[in-house]
C-alpha cells in the first residue's frame, strides 16, 4: 500500500481483522471514557490478538502516568498518541519513561497552528493534523468527522513524519492526499456507519481507496 493509513476507534474483533486485512499500518484504541469509542484496556488487549501485523495505538487525552502504566499492564500497545494539552517536555517525559514511539495530535484552523509542530520536532516521534473540535458541548478532542483546509499543509516540510486526520472517507481520500500532500491518514467517523459503530464495508472501501494512491 503507497499509503499509510490508521484505523481508529476500533472496539469489535471484526473491525481489527478488517482494518488489518486490509493493509492498514496501525490500528487505533480509544481510552477516554468521554468518547462513544472508548473501551477498557482489557478489552483493547483482547482484540490487540486480531492486530495480525498491525501496529496498536493507544489515544489518550493528558493521562497521568498512572494510567498509561495501568493500560499498558493489560494492552500491549506499540505507540502512544496524546491528544490533550500535552505539552512538548510531558510527551518527552512520556516517550521516555514508556519506551515507546508517540504521536502527538495537533488541531487545526489556520497557519498559526502550524508554529505548534516545530516545539514537538524533539519530543514526538509522529504528528497527526486534525481539525480544530467545535465549541459545542459534547465535543470530542478529536473524532468528530470534521475537516479542515487541507491546502494549510500543502507543500510543508516537517521535522517528523505526520498523518492527515479529521473527515477524511473513502470518497474524498484521494482529494485530501493530492491537496495536502499526506503520505499517511487516519480515519476513524469516516468508516462508521454511527456514531462510534465501525462499517467494516467501509474500512474495506476506505483502504481499497488507499491502496490506489
Amino acid at each position: 500500500m503507497g499509503l499509510t493509513v490508521k484505523i481508529c476507534g476500533l472496539k469489535t474483533e471484526a473491525a481489527v481483522a478488517a482494518a488489518a486485512r486490509g493493509g492498514a499500518a496501525f490500528v487505533g484504541f480509544i481510552f477516554y471514557p468521554p468518547s462513544p469509542r472508548a473501551l477498557t484496556p482489557a478489552e483493547a488487549g483482547a482484540l490487540i490478538a486480531a492486530a495480525d501485523g498491525a501496529k496498536p495505538v493507544g489515544v489518550f487525552v493528558d493521562p497521568s502516568d498512572e494510567l498509561l502504566a495501568a493500560t499498558l499492564a493489560e494492552a500491549p500497545l506499540g505507540l502512544i498518541q496524546l491528544h490533550g494539552a500535552e505539552t512538548p517536555e510531558r510527551v518527552a517525559a512520556v516517550r521516555r519513561r514508556f519506551g515507546l514511539p508517540v504521536i502527538r495530535a495537533l488541531p487545526l484552523s489556520g497557519p498559526q497552528d502550524l508554529a505548534r509542530a516545530e516545539a514537538y520536532a524533539d519530543a514526538a516521534d509522529w504528528l497527526l493534523f486534525d481539525a480544530k473540535p467545535p465549541a459545542a458541548a459534547d465535543a470530542l478532542p478529536g473524532g468528530n468527522g470534521l475537516a479542515f483546509d487541507w491546502r494549510l499543509l500543502a507543500g510543508r516540510r516537517f521535522a517528523k513524519p505526520w498523518l492527515l486526520s479529521g473527515g477524511l472517507d473513502a470518497g474524498n481520500l484521494a482529494e485530501a492526499v493530492r491537496t495536502s500532500g499526506a503520505s499517511a491518514v487516519d480515519v476513524s467517523s469516516g468508516v462508521e456507519s454511527a456514531r462510534g459503530v465501525k462499517d467494516i464495508s467501509k474500512i474495506e472501501a476506505f483502504l481499497e481507496a488507499a491502496r490506489g494512491l
